[in-house]
Protein backbone atom coordinates (compact mmCIF):
# COMPACT_ATOMS: atom_id res chain seq x y z
CA UNK A 1 0.00 0.00 0.00
CA UNK A 2 1.26 3.48 -0.88
CA UNK A 3 2.40 5.50 2.14
CA UNK A 4 0.60 8.84 2.27
CA UNK A 5 2.35 10.31 5.31
CA UNK A 6 5.95 9.08 4.93
CA UNK A 7 7.43 11.81 7.13
CA UNK A 8 5.21 10.85 10.09
CA UNK A 9 6.17 7.93 12.33
CA UNK A 10 3.64 6.27 14.63
CA UNK A 11 2.74 8.70 17.42
CA UNK A 12 3.96 7.51 20.81
CA UNK A 13 3.28 8.57 24.40
CA UNK A 14 6.33 10.44 25.70
CA UNK A 15 4.94 12.22 28.75
CA UNK A 16 4.29 15.82 29.71
CA UNK A 17 7.95 16.80 29.65
CA UNK A 18 8.42 15.89 26.00
CA UNK A 19 9.02 18.70 23.51
CA UNK A 20 8.42 16.43 20.52
CA UNK A 21 5.37 17.90 18.75
CA UNK A 22 4.57 14.53 17.18
CA UNK A 23 4.07 12.74 20.50
CA UNK A 24 1.39 12.36 23.12
CA UNK A 25 2.00 14.21 26.35
CA UNK A 26 -1.03 12.84 28.29
CA UNK A 27 -2.71 10.16 26.17
CA UNK A 28 -1.25 6.86 27.32
CA UNK A 29 -3.60 4.32 25.72
CA UNK A 30 -2.94 1.46 28.15
CA UNK A 31 -2.92 3.51 31.34
CA UNK A 32 -5.67 2.33 33.69
CA UNK A 33 -7.94 4.94 35.26
CA UNK A 34 -10.90 3.93 37.43
CA UNK A 35 -10.71 0.33 36.25
CA UNK A 36 -10.46 0.91 32.49
CA UNK A 37 -7.70 1.92 30.11
CA UNK A 38 -7.64 5.37 28.56
CA UNK A 39 -8.27 3.70 25.22
CA UNK A 40 -11.46 2.11 26.59
CA UNK A 41 -12.69 5.28 28.28
CA UNK A 42 -12.12 7.52 25.28
CA UNK A 43 -12.75 5.40 22.13
CA UNK A 44 -11.49 8.10 19.78
CA UNK A 45 -12.82 8.24 16.22
CA UNK A 46 -11.80 10.02 13.03
CA UNK A 47 -14.48 12.05 11.25
CA UNK A 48 -14.11 11.15 7.58
CA UNK A 49 -15.67 14.40 6.35
CA UNK A 50 -13.27 16.77 8.06
CA UNK A 51 -10.03 14.83 8.09
CA UNK A 52 -10.14 13.26 4.63
CA UNK A 53 -12.47 15.63 2.77
CA UNK A 54 -12.32 19.19 4.13
CA UNK A 55 -9.81 21.30 2.24
CA UNK A 56 -10.35 24.60 4.04
CA UNK A 57 -13.05 25.95 1.74
CA UNK A 58 -15.23 28.54 3.44
CA UNK A 59 -17.83 31.05 2.35
CA UNK A 60 -15.10 33.58 1.60
CA UNK A 61 -12.46 31.52 -0.17
CA UNK A 62 -11.19 28.42 -1.87
CA UNK A 63 -9.50 25.49 -0.20
CA UNK A 64 -5.96 25.71 1.11
CA UNK A 65 -5.26 22.02 1.84
CA UNK A 66 -4.73 19.26 -0.71
CA UNK A 67 -6.99 16.33 0.13
CA UNK A 68 -6.61 14.65 -3.24
CA UNK A 69 -4.21 12.00 -1.92
CA UNK A 70 -2.75 11.69 -5.40
CA UNK A 71 -6.07 11.15 -7.24
CA UNK A 72 -8.67 13.33 -8.93
CA UNK A 73 -11.52 14.26 -6.56
CA UNK A 74 -14.92 13.03 -7.67
CA UNK A 75 -13.61 9.64 -8.80
CA UNK A 76 -13.73 6.21 -7.23
CA UNK A 77 -9.92 6.16 -7.37
CA UNK A 78 -9.99 9.17 -5.07
CA UNK A 79 -12.54 7.47 -2.80
CA UNK A 80 -10.23 4.48 -2.43
CA UNK A 81 -7.20 6.68 -1.86
CA UNK A 82 -9.06 8.33 1.05
CA UNK A 83 -9.67 4.89 2.54
CA UNK A 84 -5.97 4.03 2.29
CA UNK A 85 -4.87 7.40 3.65
CA UNK A 86 -7.42 7.23 6.47
CA UNK A 87 -6.31 3.79 7.58
CA UNK A 88 -2.66 4.85 7.63
CA UNK A 89 -3.59 8.01 9.54
CA UNK A 90 -5.57 6.11 12.17
CA UNK A 91 -2.91 3.45 12.61
CA UNK A 92 -0.18 6.04 13.13
CA UNK A 93 -2.29 7.74 15.82
CA UNK A 94 -3.62 4.55 17.40
CA UNK A 95 -7.23 5.53 16.62
CA UNK A 96 -9.52 2.54 16.25
CA UNK A 97 -12.77 4.06 15.02
CA UNK A 98 -14.06 6.18 12.17
CA UNK A 99 -17.36 7.93 11.40
CA UNK A 100 -18.71 8.93 8.00
CA UNK A 101 -21.57 10.28 5.91
CA UNK A 102 -22.42 8.30 2.80
CA UNK A 103 -21.31 11.13 0.49
CA UNK A 104 -17.97 11.40 2.31
CA UNK A 105 -16.85 7.99 1.14
CA UNK A 106 -18.07 8.13 -2.49
CA UNK A 107 -18.93 10.86 -4.98
CA UNK A 108 -22.71 11.18 -5.24
CA UNK A 109 -24.16 10.72 -8.73
CA UNK A 110 -26.38 13.72 -9.29
CA UNK A 111 -28.77 11.95 -11.64
CA UNK A 112 -29.30 8.45 -10.29
CA UNK A 113 -29.27 7.13 -6.71
CA UNK A 114 -28.76 3.62 -8.08
CA UNK A 115 -25.33 4.65 -9.35
CA UNK A 116 -24.47 6.13 -5.94
CA UNK A 117 -25.61 2.93 -4.23
CA UNK A 118 -23.41 0.81 -6.49
CA UNK A 119 -20.46 3.02 -5.58
CA UNK A 120 -21.29 2.59 -1.89
CA UNK A 121 -21.29 -1.19 -2.35
CA UNK A 122 -17.88 -0.98 -3.98
CA UNK A 123 -16.29 1.29 -1.39
CA UNK A 124 -17.67 -0.55 1.64
CA UNK A 125 -16.27 -3.77 0.20
CA UNK A 126 -12.96 -1.96 -0.15
CA UNK A 127 -13.08 -0.65 3.44
CA UNK A 128 -13.75 -4.15 4.76
CA UNK A 129 -10.90 -5.54 2.68
CA UNK A 130 -8.43 -2.88 3.82
CA UNK A 131 -9.38 -3.01 7.52
CA UNK A 132 -9.31 -6.80 7.68
CA UNK A 133 -6.68 -7.87 10.17
CA UNK A 134 -6.58 -4.43 11.79
CA UNK A 135 -8.46 -3.26 14.89
CA UNK A 136 -10.12 -0.40 12.99
CA UNK A 137 -13.92 -0.35 13.13
CA UNK A 138 -16.85 1.91 12.33
CA UNK A 139 -18.12 3.86 15.35
CA UNK A 140 -21.18 5.20 13.55
CA UNK A 141 -22.51 5.92 10.11
CA UNK A 142 -24.88 8.61 8.89
CA UNK A 143 -26.34 10.03 5.69
CA UNK A 144 -25.79 13.47 4.21
CA UNK A 145 -29.37 14.63 3.85
CA UNK A 146 -28.64 18.34 3.98
CA UNK A 147 -26.06 19.39 1.34
CA UNK A 148 -27.88 18.55 -1.90
CA UNK A 149 -30.33 21.23 -3.14
CA UNK A 150 -33.16 18.66 -2.94
CA UNK A 151 -32.90 18.98 0.83
CA UNK A 152 -33.34 22.76 0.88
CA UNK A 153 -36.36 22.26 3.19
CA UNK A 154 -34.99 19.26 5.01
CA UNK A 155 -35.36 15.53 4.52
CA UNK A 156 -38.05 14.19 6.84
CA UNK A 157 -39.37 17.74 7.18
CA UNK A 158 -39.49 18.43 3.45
CA UNK A 159 -42.72 19.74 1.94
CA UNK A 160 -42.11 17.31 -0.97
CA UNK A 161 -43.20 13.68 -0.55
CA UNK A 162 -40.79 12.76 -3.36
CA UNK A 163 -37.87 14.20 -1.38
CA UNK A 164 -39.08 12.38 1.75
CA UNK A 165 -38.99 9.09 -0.17
CA UNK A 166 -35.52 9.88 -1.54
CA UNK A 167 -34.35 10.50 2.05
CA UNK A 168 -35.90 7.19 3.06
CA UNK A 169 -34.03 5.40 0.30
CA UNK A 170 -30.77 7.05 1.32
CA UNK A 171 -31.33 6.12 4.98
CA UNK A 172 -32.16 2.52 3.99
CA UNK A 173 -28.85 2.18 2.19
CA UNK A 174 -27.08 3.90 5.06
CA UNK A 175 -28.47 1.38 7.55
CA UNK A 176 -27.41 -1.49 5.31
CA UNK A 177 -23.89 -0.05 5.19
CA UNK A 178 -23.89 0.38 8.98
CA UNK A 179 -24.71 -3.30 9.44
CA UNK A 180 -22.17 -4.33 6.79
CA UNK A 181 -19.39 -2.35 8.48
CA UNK A 182 -20.39 -3.39 12.01
CA UNK A 183 -21.17 0.16 13.15
CA UNK A 184 -21.99 0.69 16.83
CA UNK A 185 -24.42 3.47 15.99
CA UNK A 186 -26.36 5.31 13.32
CA UNK A 187 -26.70 9.09 13.57
CA UNK A 188 -29.40 11.47 12.40
CA UNK A 189 -28.21 15.04 12.17
CA UNK A 190 -31.18 17.07 10.96
CA UNK A 191 -29.06 19.76 9.36
CA UNK A 192 -32.06 21.29 7.66
CA UNK A 193 -34.90 19.82 9.69
CA UNK A 194 -36.42 23.12 10.67
CA UNK A 195 -37.92 26.26 9.21
CA UNK A 196 -37.23 29.91 8.46
CA UNK A 197 -40.76 31.34 8.84
CA UNK A 198 -44.09 29.98 10.05
CA UNK A 199 -45.81 31.85 7.24
CA UNK A 200 -45.07 28.92 4.90
CA UNK A 201 -44.69 26.08 7.45
CA UNK A 202 -46.97 23.36 8.79
CA UNK A 203 -44.90 22.57 11.87
CA UNK A 204 -47.14 19.75 13.12
CA UNK A 205 -46.97 17.94 9.77
CA UNK A 206 -43.20 18.36 9.54
CA UNK A 207 -42.55 17.04 13.06
CA UNK A 208 -44.87 14.07 12.50
CA UNK A 209 -43.12 13.25 9.22
CA UNK A 210 -39.69 13.35 10.87
CA UNK A 211 -40.99 10.93 13.50
CA UNK A 212 -42.37 8.71 10.74
CA UNK A 213 -38.98 8.61 9.02
CA UNK A 214 -37.19 7.79 12.30
CA UNK A 215 -39.71 5.06 13.08
CA UNK A 216 -39.33 3.48 9.65
CA UNK A 217 -35.54 3.60 10.00
CA UNK A 218 -35.65 2.01 13.44
CA UNK A 219 -37.95 -0.77 12.28
CA UNK A 220 -35.96 -1.49 9.14
CA UNK A 221 -32.63 -1.33 10.98
CA UNK A 222 -33.77 -3.85 13.57
CA UNK A 223 -35.19 -6.10 10.82
CA UNK A 224 -31.80 -6.37 9.12
CA UNK A 225 -29.85 -7.02 12.31
CA UNK A 226 -28.72 -3.54 13.39
CA UNK A 227 -28.25 -3.90 17.15
CA UNK A 228 -26.59 -0.57 17.88
CA UNK A 229 -28.02 2.73 19.05
CA UNK A 230 -29.74 5.28 16.88
CA UNK A 231 -28.50 8.77 17.72
CA UNK A 232 -29.92 12.25 17.31
CA UNK A 233 -27.32 15.00 17.22
CA UNK A 234 -28.93 18.19 18.56
CA UNK A 235 -28.02 21.50 16.99
CA UNK A 236 -29.61 24.94 17.21
CA UNK A 237 -29.94 27.48 14.44
CA UNK A 238 -27.44 27.21 11.59
CA UNK A 239 -28.37 26.48 8.95
CA UNK A 240 -32.10 26.83 9.74
CA UNK A 241 -33.31 29.62 12.00
CA UNK A 242 -35.56 27.25 13.97
CA UNK A 243 -34.33 23.67 14.08
CA UNK A 244 -36.48 20.92 15.56
CA UNK A 245 -33.51 19.31 17.33
CA UNK A 246 -32.42 22.53 19.06
CA UNK A 247 -30.84 20.91 22.12
CA UNK A 248 -30.81 17.65 24.08
CA UNK A 249 -33.92 18.44 26.10
CA UNK A 250 -35.88 19.30 22.95
CA UNK A 251 -34.73 16.16 21.14
CA UNK A 252 -35.47 13.93 24.16
CA UNK A 253 -38.97 15.36 24.46
CA UNK A 254 -39.54 14.69 20.75
CA UNK A 255 -38.38 11.08 21.06
CA UNK A 256 -40.61 10.41 24.04
CA UNK A 257 -43.62 11.98 22.34
CA UNK A 258 -43.31 9.60 19.41
CA UNK A 259 -42.27 6.48 21.33
CA UNK A 260 -38.69 6.38 20.05
CA UNK A 261 -36.86 6.83 23.34
CA UNK A 262 -36.06 3.13 23.83
CA UNK A 263 -33.95 2.96 20.65
CA UNK A 264 -32.53 6.48 20.34
CA UNK A 265 -29.86 8.28 22.35
CA UNK A 266 -28.05 11.59 22.02
CA UNK A 267 -24.86 12.26 20.10
CA UNK A 268 -23.78 15.44 21.87
CA UNK A 269 -21.48 17.88 20.13
CA UNK A 270 -19.59 20.39 22.26
CA UNK A 271 -19.83 23.20 19.71
CA UNK A 272 -23.58 22.65 19.24
CA UNK A 273 -24.11 22.86 23.01
CA UNK A 274 -22.57 26.32 23.19
CA UNK A 275 -24.49 27.50 20.13
CA UNK A 276 -27.68 26.50 21.98
CA UNK A 277 -26.64 28.71 24.90
CA UNK A 278 -25.64 25.76 27.08
CA UNK A 279 -22.37 24.36 28.32
CA UNK A 280 -21.06 21.08 26.93
CA UNK A 281 -21.36 19.74 30.50
CA UNK A 282 -25.06 20.70 30.63
CA UNK A 283 -26.00 18.80 27.49
CA UNK A 284 -24.13 15.72 28.71
CA UNK A 285 -25.93 15.88 32.08
CA UNK A 286 -29.37 16.33 30.50
CA UNK A 287 -28.73 13.30 28.29
CA UNK A 288 -27.35 11.21 31.15
CA UNK A 289 -30.14 11.80 33.67
CA UNK A 290 -32.64 10.83 30.96
CA UNK A 291 -30.75 7.61 30.18
CA UNK A 292 -29.90 8.83 26.68
CA UNK A 293 -26.20 9.68 26.75
CA UNK A 294 -24.80 7.81 23.76
CA UNK A 295 -21.86 9.33 21.93
CA UNK A 296 -19.94 12.60 21.63
CA UNK A 297 -18.66 14.77 18.81
CA UNK A 298 -15.52 16.18 20.36
CA UNK A 299 -14.71 19.72 19.32
CA UNK A 300 -15.06 23.30 20.50
CA UNK A 301 -16.29 26.60 19.12
CA UNK A 302 -15.01 30.14 19.22
CA UNK A 303 -16.93 32.34 21.65
CA UNK A 304 -16.24 35.37 19.46
CA UNK A 305 -17.86 33.77 16.41
CA UNK A 306 -21.52 32.87 16.08
CA UNK A 307 -21.28 29.73 14.00
CA UNK A 308 -20.14 26.13 14.19
CA UNK A 309 -16.37 26.41 13.84
CA UNK A 310 -15.61 22.74 14.65
CA UNK A 311 -12.20 23.42 16.19
CA UNK A 312 -10.08 20.72 17.76
CA UNK A 313 -10.72 20.68 21.53
CA UNK A 314 -7.88 22.30 23.46
CA UNK A 315 -9.72 23.68 26.52
CA UNK A 316 -8.77 21.25 29.27
CA UNK A 317 -11.17 22.79 31.78
CA UNK A 318 -14.08 21.97 29.45
CA UNK A 319 -12.88 18.43 28.75
CA UNK A 320 -12.39 17.82 32.47
CA UNK A 321 -15.99 18.78 33.25
CA UNK A 322 -17.17 16.76 30.24
CA UNK A 323 -15.29 13.65 31.31
CA UNK A 324 -16.60 14.14 34.85
CA UNK A 325 -20.14 13.83 33.43
CA UNK A 326 -19.23 10.86 31.25
CA UNK A 327 -17.51 8.98 34.09
CA UNK A 328 -20.39 9.66 36.48
CA UNK A 329 -22.82 8.36 33.83
CA UNK A 330 -20.88 5.11 33.48
CA UNK A 331 -19.29 5.92 30.12
CA UNK A 332 -20.52 6.15 26.55
CA UNK A 333 -22.18 3.49 24.42
CA UNK A 334 -20.45 5.19 21.50
CA UNK A 335 -17.21 7.12 21.64
CA UNK A 336 -15.47 10.47 21.12
CA UNK A 337 -15.56 11.39 17.46
CA UNK A 338 -13.34 14.29 16.43
CA UNK A 339 -15.85 16.30 14.43
CA UNK A 340 -13.01 18.78 14.20
CA UNK A 341 -11.08 20.41 11.41
CA UNK A 342 -7.81 22.25 11.15
CA UNK A 343 -7.96 26.00 10.84
CA UNK A 344 -7.78 27.15 7.22
CA UNK A 345 -4.13 28.30 7.42
CA UNK A 346 -3.13 24.97 9.04
CA UNK A 347 -3.01 23.19 5.72
CA UNK A 348 -0.24 20.56 5.80
CA UNK A 349 -0.28 16.83 6.48
CA UNK A 350 1.60 17.49 9.71
CA UNK A 351 -1.18 19.84 10.81
CA UNK A 352 -3.68 16.98 10.47
CA UNK A 353 -1.66 15.05 13.04
CA UNK A 354 -1.09 18.08 15.28
CA UNK A 355 -4.84 18.63 15.46
CA UNK A 356 -5.59 15.08 16.55
CA UNK A 357 -2.68 14.99 19.00
CA UNK A 358 -4.00 18.20 20.59
CA UNK A 359 -7.54 16.82 20.84
CA UNK A 360 -6.51 13.41 22.14
CA UNK A 361 -4.16 14.88 24.74
CA UNK A 362 -6.79 17.41 25.85
CA UNK A 363 -9.39 14.72 26.48
CA UNK A 364 -6.79 12.44 28.10
CA UNK A 365 -5.82 15.17 30.56
CA UNK A 366 -9.52 15.89 31.11
CA UNK A 367 -10.03 12.21 31.93
CA UNK A 368 -7.14 12.23 34.42
CA UNK A 369 -8.44 15.32 36.19
CA UNK A 370 -12.09 14.23 36.14
CA UNK A 371 -11.12 10.95 37.80
CA UNK A 372 -9.17 12.88 40.43
CA UNK A 373 -12.21 15.08 41.16
CA UNK A 374 -14.36 11.97 41.65
CA UNK A 375 -11.73 10.22 43.77
CA UNK A 376 -11.23 13.37 45.85
CA UNK A 377 -14.92 13.16 46.76
CA UNK A 378 -15.43 16.67 48.15
CA UNK A 379 -17.75 17.84 45.38
CA UNK A 380 -19.92 14.74 45.46
CA UNK A 381 -20.11 14.92 49.25
CA UNK A 382 -21.07 18.59 49.12
CA UNK A 383 -23.90 17.92 46.64
CA UNK A 384 -25.14 15.01 48.73
CA UNK A 385 -25.18 17.16 51.87
CA UNK A 386 -26.83 20.07 50.04
CA UNK A 387 -29.92 17.94 49.40
CA UNK A 388 -29.87 16.10 52.74
CA UNK A 389 -33.21 17.62 53.79
CA UNK A 390 -34.81 15.13 51.42
CA UNK A 391 -33.36 12.13 53.29
CA UNK A 392 -35.84 12.17 56.16
CA UNK A 393 -39.08 13.69 57.38
CA UNK A 394 -41.18 15.69 54.96
CA UNK A 395 -38.34 15.72 52.42
CA UNK A 396 -38.23 11.93 52.29
CA UNK A 397 -41.99 11.83 51.80
CA UNK A 398 -41.66 14.31 48.91
CA UNK A 399 -39.03 12.12 47.28
CA UNK A 400 -41.21 9.03 47.76
CA UNK A 401 -44.26 10.87 46.43
CA UNK A 402 -46.13 9.80 49.53
CA UNK A 403 -47.23 13.28 50.54
CA UNK A 404 -50.11 15.46 49.36
CA UNK A 405 -50.31 19.15 48.61
CA UNK A 406 -52.45 19.60 51.71
CA UNK A 407 -49.83 17.92 53.93
CA UNK A 408 -47.07 20.13 52.51
CA UNK A 409 -49.20 23.20 53.12
CA UNK A 410 -50.01 22.16 56.70
CA UNK A 411 -46.28 21.55 57.34
CA UNK A 412 -45.50 25.06 56.06
CA UNK A 413 -48.23 26.67 58.21
CA UNK A 414 -46.85 25.05 61.36
CA UNK A 415 -43.31 26.12 60.39
CA UNK A 416 -44.52 29.71 59.74
CA UNK A 417 -41.46 30.48 57.63
CA UNK A 418 -38.46 28.47 56.38
CA UNK A 419 -34.85 29.28 56.95
CA UNK A 420 -32.89 30.34 53.90
CA UNK A 421 -31.32 27.39 52.04
CA UNK A 422 -27.69 26.75 52.92
CA UNK A 423 -25.05 28.41 50.78
CA UNK A 424 -24.38 26.91 47.36
CA UNK A 425 -20.67 27.75 47.78
CA UNK A 426 -20.03 27.89 44.03
CA UNK A 427 -16.75 29.75 44.42
CA UNK A 428 -15.50 27.24 46.98
CA UNK A 429 -16.36 24.32 44.69
CA UNK A 430 -14.66 25.98 41.73
CA UNK A 431 -11.59 26.42 43.93
CA UNK A 432 -11.59 22.66 44.58
CA UNK A 433 -11.68 22.02 40.83
CA UNK A 434 -8.82 24.48 40.29
CA UNK A 435 -6.81 22.93 43.09
CA UNK A 436 -7.14 19.46 41.56
CA UNK A 437 -6.75 20.82 38.04
CA UNK A 438 -3.42 22.53 38.75
CA UNK A 439 -2.09 19.85 41.04
CA UNK A 440 1.10 18.52 39.47
CA UNK A 441 -0.06 14.93 39.96
CA UNK A 442 -0.71 13.29 36.60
Amino acid sequence: MKEFFPSISPIKFEGSESKNPLSFKYYDAKRVIMGKTMEEHLSFAMAWWHNLCASGVDMFGQGTADKGFGENPGTMEHAKAKVDAGIEFMQKLGIKYYCFHDTDIVPEDQEDINVTNARLDEITDYILEKTKGTDIKCLWATCNMFSNPRFMNGAGSSNSADVFCFAAAQAKKGLENAVKLGAKGFVFWGGREGYETLLNTDMKLEEENIATLFTMCRDYGRSIGFKGDFYIEPKPKEPMKHQYDFDAATAIGFLRKYGLDKDFKMNIEANHATLAGHTFQHELRVSAINGMLGSVDANQGDTLLGWDTDQFPTNVYDTTLAMYEILKAGGLSGGLNFDSKNRRPSNTAEDMFYGFIAGMDTFALGLIKAAQIIEDGRIDEFVKERYSSYNSGIGEKIRNRSVTLVECAEYALKMKKPELPESGRQEYLETIVNNIFFNSKL
